[in-house]
């Protein structure tokens, strides 16, 4: 690992400590709306938004490039179809009548199939491979402010309705009868999910985007013994993985994401198999 942090001092590369940087900071968007995630048990729902969002991408850089909308951007697309997807779940669940899966499928499958239809009829640009498996060494210092505001925004909105987000998470029927807004609520728990997930695309793609956000909070619940705890345990975790899958991956020259998510699944596999079988642990 040594020339892991002697690259971190070069500097010649401002885009590794870029990444660094930005890694350590999402952390803690990954682990608190991951912990509500896993909670509210809407993993699959956090993985129709990230496919679909790749429909976003794909039309931000057929404007940007093909049209010359030079102010619309991939991640502009990307966050306007993030959060259509997050909005569009959330009223199927709370008041239409379709089959929720079914949506679910169909925003997962017809966002993917847009988004490479636009990349096909990008010039210049065919390859979506930093967008399907990421690429935190892309990382730009403009990226740093965008995810200090995440980070800004997750942190109050959470403190403000942290009750009533637990509220809606463990029984959200009573919830209701209690006079919580839960549709709403839920609605912007989907949409701080839908904004989580444009930042973590960035790291490790479309295609693993559900793992790095559930799998450090899913570890983590097994040790918490409040939704507090297991919030910042799930940061933590999620600030180690992404650390040690750049060192690894910068060491053994691999691609960071895959690293990443190798190190959180390999962790979780032990810790489970651990608690099942070691003595005293959980059955």
């Amino acid at each position: 690992m040594f020339d892991f942090f002697a690259a971190l001092g070069d500097p010649n590369l401002p885009f590794f400590r870029y990444a660094v940087i930005t890694g350590l900071l999402a952390a803690v968007p990954f682990g608190i709306i991951g912990t509500y995630v896993v909670v509210r048990r809407i993993s699959y729902i956090a993985g129709a938004i990230s496919h679909c969002m790749l429909g976003g991408v794909g039309l931000g850089l057929y404007l940007q490039n093909a049209v010359g909308v030079t102010w619309f951007g991939p991640l502009h697309g990307a966050i306007l179809v993030a959060l259509l997807s997050a909005v569009i779940l959330a009223m199927v669940s709370s008041f239409a009548k379709q089959r929720e899966d079914s949506v679910i499928g169909a925003l997962w499958s017809a966002g993917m199939a847009i988004g490479l239809l636009f990349i096909a009829k990008t010039p210049g640009y065919t390859d979506p491979m930093s967008y399907l498996f990421g690429n935190i060494l892309l990382i730009t210092r403009n990226d740093i402010f965008f995810v200090l505001l995440l980070d800004l925004l997750v942190v109050c909105i959470v403190g403000i309705f942290y009750n009533k987000f637990l509220a809606i998470c463990f029984d959200n029927e009573f919830a209701g009868l209690r006079g919580v807004h839960t549709n709403l609520l839920y609605l912007t728990l989907l949409c701080l999910t839908a904004l989580t997930i444009v930042l973590l695309v960035r790291i490790v793609g479309i295609v693993m985007v559900i793992a790095l956000l559930t799998l450090p909070a899913a570890i983590a619940g097994n040790f918490a013994t409040s939704i507090r705890q297991m919030m910042l345990l799930a940061v933590l975790l999620c600030a180690i993985f992404i650390l040690s899958g750049l060192g690894i991956s910068y060491e053994l020259d691999l691609p960071s994401g895959p690293v990443i998510i190798t190190i959180a699944a390999v962790v979780y596999l032990l810790v489970s198999v651990g608690l099942k079988y070691l003595p005293g642990g959980k059955a």
